[in-house]
């Protein structure tokens, strides 16, 4: 059996697969109705208007619906589209056994434990015939695939085949262009009765279970009938015409049988039972071919996909969706060569002419399946080729075929035991035996051996010489000749192997990663992947094209990857050429899959710095979406996304990245906000472009900063006319401040008087030399005389002269993009109207000025008019001559580009640790959501905080310049600029320093802060980094012990929180107390939890258990006092070794401790896992956020471990 999903939950008692989708629909007997999402394993939908349990479940061919019946005596007809109960048919008097669609009429089968079987039609809402004859509960019924019969089965130990052809007769109407029944011409005589045409009639009884029957099923194409009964038997079945009768019997199972079904393609008979087995049957010799069991799940239906080798079993814990044998084809390429496997032959297809014929023919294959066959190597030179069985699979062999030149015939293998047989020269190849690497020659002798290294799993093709060894850890370059390991790479569980073509780069495919390496095993970048990645090839261009079960995929050597486009099933790839895939699929045949590699193409020119190609690709492609404009924002070419960009948004935020100020400019106006134009003013003013900048606050109204910029200018006519708009606005602070920036005494004491501030005004008058003003104050404010106006006026200086339309800057060359993208812009009118930007306010007439802000018109330069007679039309110049460029013809200075941020070459790490410390937050939590299942990242902000400040160093430089800035490398000796990786300060000899201050906590009863030191210790070991093996061990040690502490710690709060009046709550507070004595936990405070549990149970009057408390604690060597107490409790508990009362606890039963609800999960009961801490919870539990650790989700399906070495 190859699990491919299994789900968790409560007992399943009917089981659907969709015809069309991946998807399974499981009834529960809790009464829900669960969809999945078997590719994805995820739950789509859940179903739950049943009272009761829910025994039958079944997809429409055609239409969006399924049908239900359970307990509640309904069958409900729902819109898996709309996600409701369409309607609920009524009618049964009891428990509805199971429901089906007709696969042609619209129809519905129900069997009930009335003793009835139920037509509907669903279209009507009607009960369209009742098929009565048991005697007992009908358990099962069917539709025929392709008659009109009915079978069922029923617990009085009787099968019945009915005929419905009446029924058919009766709704049949020639011109509804349905097909007329097949059964018209059936030799049974249907005469009409009483009342009509019998609508279902009784054609055959078979009778031969001692008990009752409990499942039965019709074959697919042949007259064969297969039953399940309750006296542990299999039975089955021939009819025709006439009779029915049992051909055999199939025996085996050890309780009662509770489904069967015919395999849709195979001879095969699949069966399952209350024994905890499934079993899998020859329907020809009726032997039991496999048998695949379950410790504690009985199992009670199977269901079978129409067109797919997929079958889902469900039983107590939830269900399982299988397959029997693998159905990838053996394969290899070579070149334009593909040779496969297919129908006991080994076949040649030429993937450029697509010429398909047979190479050869096996012999001796007999009890040997194409699917037994694991891998394929292909000898170009010798014409020979080697294929393995799959390792670890029984007894692994390989057989040596020679591929005739001419006659495709039968050819005699050379055949020994081993696996994984490769090519390692042009007349020896590999074989892995025994933990031993075997050379052979042509004639299958063996020429050399040489010992494996420990723990090797399988062996793959690396070359002349050379072989690639997997362990369950690691990949390791072996050479045959030297017999020395050359090279390592760390890779769990290696799968399958593929080489480019030039030998320079290998792809390492495992369940859910791919690990790109160089030919040396420098390993590049990792892939991971939610879904199992089926096959890989690499693409001429050094690109790989892999697939998984739902998308045909690329991944560049450095890592970046993307989709190229969706698969409806799963397939294999060979090859790809230009735009063609070549694949297989699983029934063997060669596919060719039209891809569009536009985006993988544009991004390998750009990663290779091939610019003419990716100039070539921006004009002609159609390159669009999300996907790449953010790849070239990311790589540093927003220049370059600007032409696949309309959204003014979005071209404003690449202008602005790429300074381009004309484009941000016309996308500024487009969008008209005030954050647009605020963002280009500050852009504008960091490149010295002030006509953009007061453009920018015009069109904001930023008044202030508009005057401030019209005196650092020295635009005196703006400064006057910003007092005059002032004034108009009534902003009195303003026109004090704009008449303080152009220096005029007289508006500033006019502007004081005006709001009441005359000592102001009279000071301004006297230390400006405004006497007449001042002397007018005095006459008027007689109080003034008193006041000492010994200051000086506050004038600012006269500009020199104008400021230029824009700061001088550096001349530097455009980039090969801006160059062939457009050439020069237009340049930018910054004499145009404003509009509506001033308000209305502003919209007055002062000093016969249309405009406050308004400038002279400059000159019209359109023309030269008839005066200047340049006379240059009748120059006899050459054709060819070349003037050059227009304009300063001297190559401008390009500044040197700065190196690059260690924090951006630190965010390049697959570890959290040194993400943080790059501050690449979102990559991190990433890394941690999928390695660990971290969701909620509160509580690690101190942990990164830290590391992020420890990264880092300052060091004092000269006066009056920055500091210096340091960032320390831990691998200091052996990387530069582009290699390091960030040294901080956490480090396992600090963390196990900080866990015997915990300790000491724990043993002062300090709970709550020990709680928190342990949870911060586990926080920091999940950031950890390690460079060897033995300290990822103690790492896990680390975390297994603060998992114990923190949760028997927080368990032992929450106990002595917890009341102590009635005997239930004091039953409740010796189970906390027990279950603490089987934490791993130090020997004192493994002593100290004993001594609680001893004197609880011992007033519980628990004497039995009490006893084993005492002698467990007397074996830890207490000190005297408490060993002498503990020893006068035991002969007390001796005098009486029962229990007054039954408590949840069973001390030779090992458990685990839900961290939820702190009950007791024992072994081989389903639980679900914290994937950072290990702490169990129950089931139901699942999806929520751990208790211990408080950052991590329970059940949480994760990549692989964060540890790395």
């Amino acid at each position: 059996m190859l699990a491919k999903f299994e789900s968790k939950s409560a007992r399943v008692k009917g089981l659907a697969f969709h015809p069309h989708r991946p998807w399974v629909l499981s009834s529960l007997h809790n009464g829900n109705i669960q969809l999945w999402d078997y590719r994805m394993c995820t739950l789509i939908e859940r179903f739950d208007e049943h009272d009761g349990p829910v025994r039958g479940v079944d997809f429409h061919r055609d239409q969006p619906l399924f049908v239900s019946g359970g307990d509640d005596y309904k069958v409900k007809v729902w819109n898996y589209k709309v996600k409701r109960c369409l309607f609920t048919l009524l009618g049964h008097l009891d428990y509805v056994r199971t429901t089906k669609f007709h696969h042609e009429s619209p129809w519905i089968l129900s069997a009930s434990d009335d003793q009835t079987i139920r037509i509907w039609n669903w279209q009507s809402r009607t009960c369209a015939c009742v098929m009565t004859g048991h005697n007992h509960y009908v358990m099962c019924a069917d539709f025929h695939p392709k008659d009109d019969l009915v079978v069922s089965g029923s617990l009085d130990q009787t099968i019945r085949v009915w005929d419905i052809s009446g029924l058919r007769r009766k709704n049949y109407s020639p011109g509804s262009g349905v097909s007329a029944p097949s059964v018209l011409s059936s030799k049974l005589p249907t005469s009409p009765d009483l009342f009509g045409v019998t609508d279902a009639v009784v054609k055959h009884v078979l009778e031969g279970h001692d008990r009752g029957v409990n499942w039965v099923a019709f074959h697919p194409t042949l007259a064969l009938i297969v039953s399940a009964a309750d006296d542990r038997n299999v039975k089955l079945w021939r009819m025709n015409d006439a009779r029915a009768w049992e051909v055999d019997t199939c025996r085996g199972h050890f309780n009662n049988v509770s489904c069967c079904l015919f395999h849709p393609r195979e001879e095969l008979i699949l069966s399952n039972s209350e024994d905890k087995t499934v079993r899998v049957w020859d329907m020809t010799k009726r032997t039991c071919m496999a048998t695949f069991r379950r410790e504690n799940e009985r199992f009670w239906v199977m269901a079978a996909h129409p067109t797919l080798n997929l079958f889902a079993a469900g039983h107590d814990g939830g269900m399982v969706v299988f397959k029997l044998e693998r159905e990838r084809p053996a394969y290899a390429v070579m070149g334009n060569s593909l040779f496969y496997v297919k129908d006991k032959q080994i076949r040649h297809c030429e993937l450029g002419t697509s010429k398909d014929a047979v190479a050869l023919t096996m012999r001796h294959v007999s009890s040997i399946r194409p699917c037994h066959l694991y891998s394929m190597s292909y000898n170009a030179k010798e014409n020979a080729i080697l294929v393995s069985s799959q390792p670890g699979k029984g007894d692994a062999f390989y057989e040596l075929y020679a591929v005739p030149k001419s006659d495709p015939g039968s050819v005699e293998p050379r055949k020994a035991s081993g696996h994984s047989a490769v090519w390692v020269a042009r007349n020896r190849f590999a074989v892995l035996r025994n933990n031993e690497i075997v050379i052979k020659n042509l004639k299958n002798e063996t020429t050399k051996s040489l010992p494996a290294p420990a723990g090797t799993v399988s062996m793959h093709f690396a070359g002349t010489g050379q072989v690639l060894l997997s362990d369950a850890e690691s990949v390791t370059l072996y050479d045959v000749h030297q017999k020395q390991s050359l090279a390592n790479v760390r890779n769990n569980r290696l799968r399958y192997v593929v080489w480019s073509a030039n030998m320079a780069y290998v792809a390492l495919l495992t369940k859910h990663t791919i690990t790109i390496c160089s030919r040396k095993l420098e390993s590049l970048c990792t892939v991971h992947e939610n879904v199992r990645v089926k096959s890989a090839c690499w693409d001429e261009s050094g690109v790989l094209v892999y697939n998984t079960s739902n998308h045909i995929k690329y991944s560049l050597t450095n890592g970046d990857h993307g989709i190229i486009r969706t698969l409806d099933v799963p397939i294999y790839l060979a090859s790809i050429k230009g735009t063609n895939v070549y694949c297989l699929d699983r029934q063997g045949k060669i596919r060719m899959l039209n891809v569009d590699v536009t985006e993988f193409k544009f991004k390998t020119a750009l990663v290779q710095r091939k610019y003419d190609e990716v100039l070539r690709m921006v004009r002609t492609a159609s390159l669009v979406g999300q996907s790449i404009i953010s790849y070239l924002q990311k790589k540093g070419y927003p220049e370059v996304a600007l032409h696949f960009v309309k959204d003014p948004r979005t071209r404003l935020n690449l202008a602005l990245e790429c300074g381009n100020l004309e484009v941000a400019l016309e996308a500024a106006k487009t969008l008209d906000d005030n954050s647009a134009w605020d963002r280009l003013g500050a852009m504008a003013l960091a490149q010295g472009n002030h006509q953009v900048v007061e453009m920018a606050y015009q069109r904001t109204k930023n008044f202030d900063r508009l005057a401030f910029l019209y005196l650092l200018t020295g635009n005196q006519e703006k400064l006057g006319k910003m007092q005059k708009i002032a004034e108009v606005r009534k902003d009195t602070s303003g026109q004090f401040q704009y008449a303080l920036y152009s220096g005029d005494v007289q508006e500033r004491i006019r502007v004081l008087r005006s709001i009441g501030q005359v000592a102001l005004a009279y000071m301004s008058a006297k230390t400006g030399g405004f006497d007449e003003e001042a002397a007018q104050l005095e006459s008027e404010y007689p109080h003034l005389q008193n006041l000492s106006a010994s200051g000086e006026a506050l004038v600012p200086e006269q500009p020199v002269g104008s400021c230029p339309p824009t700061w001088p800057l550096l001349t530097v060359s455009k980039t090969i993009f801006e160059s062939a993208m457009g050439g020069d812009m237009p340049a930018v009118d910054m004499d145009e109207d404003v509009g509506d930007a001033w308000g209305g306010e502003a919209d007055i007439d002062l000093d016969n000025l249309d405009d406050p802000m308004a400038e002279a018109d400059a000159p019209e330069m359109e023309g030269t008019g008839d005066g200047w007679n340049v006379d240059d039309d009748d120059l006899d110049l050459p054709e060819d001559f070349d003037a050059g460029p227009v304009g300063d013809s001297i190559g401008g200075y390009v500044p040197p580009q700065p190196a690059p941020s260690q924090a951006n070459v630190w965010a390049h790490s697959r570890l959290p640790g040194d993400l943080a410390c790059a501050g690449a937050l979102d990559a991190m939590f990433g890394i941690l959501n999928t390695q660990l299942g971290v969701v909620n990242f509160a509580p690690l902000k101190p942990v990164v905080m830290s590391l992020f400040a420890q990264s880092r160093t300052a060091l004092q430089g000269l006066p009056n310049t920055p500091g210096l800035k340091g960032f320390p490398h831990r691998n200091w000796q052996e990387a530069g600029a582009s290699k390091g990786l960030p040294a901080y300060g956490l480090r396992l000899d600090h963390l196990a320093g900080r866990v015997q201050s915990a300790y000491q906590m724990t043993t002062g009863g300090k709970f709550s802060e020990a709680v928190v030191v342990f949870r911060s210790l586990l926080l920091s070991a999940a950031m950890l980094s390690v460079d060897k093996r033995k300290d990822v061990e103690e790492v896990r040690q680390l975390i297994s012990v603060c998992r114990e502490y923190v949760l028997g710690l927080i368990m032992e709060v929450h106990r002595k929180d917890l009341p102590k009046g009635t005997l239930d709550e004091q039953k409740r507070l010796c189970e906390l107390a027990a279950y603490f004595t089987h934490f791993n936990l130090q020997p004192v405070h493994l002593i100290l939890t004993l001594r609680t549990a001893l004197n609880l149970f011992f007033r519980l009057k628990n004497f039995k258990t009490a006893a084993s408390f005492g002698r467990r604690l007397l074996e830890l060597g207490p000190k005297p006092d408490v060993a002498q107490q503990a020893r006068r409790v035991l002969a007390a508990c001796d005098k009486n070794l029962t229990d007054a009362h039954q408590l949840r606890y069973d001390e030779l039963n090992p458990f685990s401790v839900c961290g939820y609800s702190y009950v007791p999960i024992y072994r081989g009961k389903a639980q679900e896992k914290c994937p950072l801490c290990q702490a169990a919870y129950l089931p139901e539990h699942k999806g929520k956020v751990c208790t211990v650790c408080e950052v991590a989700e329970i059940g949480c399906d994760v990549s692989q471990s964060h540890l790395s070495v």
